[in-house]
């Protein structure tokens, strides 16, 4: 989507603005959801390949019973950690995009400064797609560094005395004609 379309259809500043954002929020969802499904195939693939080539090891070697046994023990021991170290690499494949998400929608300038700034050991990601204990370090990074959150322009802020001064001091009236 791009701002110049927007435009055309006769919308403020503020509303093109609002519309990117939230337009911005889902692409970074999409992005994530593309990135976990690529890393699931990736290691699918990868899981296939070394079972079909194992199976055909296990084909051509398949002379004395308590050899084939015991490859197929190996098998499914090698075969297990694998299934669990893929495991481990998708849940933290699925927490890094929900932590992305979730950084966007918080309307973070840096996502991965606030990352590093951030307990990982205190953030989950649940069974709903949710990530538990994020909010609360979200909110005291506001607290405590506020410039890292992109929270907008503050209207109405008209500082005292920007205008000049009222003071008719003669001296520095001369001062400054001198100049």
């Amino acid at each position: 989507m791009k701002r110049e379309f927007l435009k055309g259809l006769d919308l403020s500043d503020e509303q093109v603005d609002a519309i990117m954002a939230e337009h911005g929020k889902d692409v970074e969802t999409s992005k994530s959801q593309f990135t976990e499904l690529q890393t699931e195939n990736e290691s699918l693939h990868t899981q296939i390949a070394d079972r079909d080539k194992d199976i055909k090891s296990l084909k051509k070697d398949s002379g004395d019973n308590e050899d084939l046994s015991k490859q197929l023990t190996d098998l499914q021991d090698k075969y297990k950690s694998d299934t669990e170290s893929l495991t481990a690499q998708l849940s933290q494949t699925k927490l890094n995009g929900a932590l992305t998400a979730a950084l966007t929608g918080a309307k973070v300038r840096n996502p991965k400064a606030v990352e590093g700034l951030l307990d990982m050991d205190k953030v989950k990601f649940t069974d709903e797609g949710k990530l538990e204990g994020l909010d609360d370090q979200l909110s005291a990074l506001k607290e405590s560094d506020g410039y890292l959150f992109d929270e907008g322009q503050k209207a109405g802020y008209e500082p005292k005395g920007g205008n000049g001064s009222d003071d008719n001091n003669q001296v520095q009236t001369l001062v400054d004609a001198f100049k």
